[in-house]
């Protein structure tokens, strides 16, 4: 039986990213060794195959393999970022069951490289330094009003986005736009732990670190926090910016600082709003 949905990922486009290594960024991982404007191509692939692996669909996951599954994205994300006049862009690449791989591109806000690729984060309270992410803005995260269940649309990245499609729109958020100032956080119904954010992977600052709420290893129904392992998520706990804990929404503290990530965007500072009751 065909499948009712598909895989995506969003990553940026931005030719600002073919100087990093001329700047020698080393810890940037794939855009250190590539001369690539793809943010992190190498993270999104890795997700994107996670999760045709683990729905068996052969053909994508054929499509996804290996070096030719970096050129089949590379051609992607190029092919949608022509069809614009210039960069940075968010590129939005879809795969089908049938192994099928389309890219759309949108606008994206320019950003500081110290943004897309932070040394270490600023402890709250303190102004960030030259190596870690900069301000402004500083984004509104506003813990949900509701709950939401668990399930494997949101372990993984699909087309089935009504979880995070209610909770934006709870928060007045509506369609995604570069230039918005306020993210939502997703809340687990089961445990009342934050998941993750509509579009972004946060980080609070408890006991004396910086922590991202858990995700398994594979979809899981009981152990994580129910969210999606995002590449810049990956890509900070690899380099100990941050540690895994669950996070209990009754620790949060109204306007208290924290950071968001993802894919386009990079690292931003935040603050928490807690959810009216």
């Amino acid at each position: 039986m065909a499948a009712d949905f598909s895989l995506f990922t969003s990553l940026r486009y931005d030719p600002e990213l073919r100087q990093v290594p001329s700047k020698d960024i080393q810890f940037a991982g794939w855009n250190h060794h590539n001369e690539s404007p793809l943010y992190m191509l190498d993270l999104h692939r890795d997700r994107l195959l996670r999760a045709a692996v683990h729905w068996k669909w052969e053909k994508a996951i054929k499509k996804l393999s290996g070096q030719a599954g970096i050129k089949n994205l590379t051609k992607a994300a190029e092919d949608a970022a022509a069809s614009a006049q210039h960069g940075p862009l968010r590129i939005r690449i879809v795969v089908t069951q049938q192994g099928e791989i389309s890219g759309e591109s949108f606008n994206a806000l320019p950003q500081d490289i110290v943004n897309l690729f932070p040394e270490t984060f600023a402890t709250p309270g303190s102004q960030p330094a030259v190596d870690q992410p900069q301000l402004p803005p500083r984004i509104n995260c506003v813990v949900d009003s509701h709950g939401s269940y668990r399930s494997e649309h949101t372990h993984f990245k699909t087309t089935k986005r009504a979880v995070y499609d209610d909770a934006r729109s709870r928060a007045g958020i509506g369609a995604i736009n570069p230039a918005d100032t306020t993210e939502v956080l997703i809340v687990n119904s089961e445990d009342d732990s934050v998941m993750e954010g509509s579009t972004t992977t946060p980080y609070f600052w408890q006991g004396g670190k910086w922590t991202t709420p858990p995700v398994s290893p594979r979809f899981s129904t009981h152990d994580g926090s129910g969210g999606n392992d995002g590449t810049t998520r990956r890509w900070a706990l690899e380099r100990g910016l941050a540690v895994e804990e669950a996070i209990k929404i009754d620790q949060l503290v109204e306007g208290e600082e924290c950071y968001i990530s993802n894919g386009v965007s990079g690292f931003r500072a935040g603050v928490v709003h807690l959810r009216k009751t």
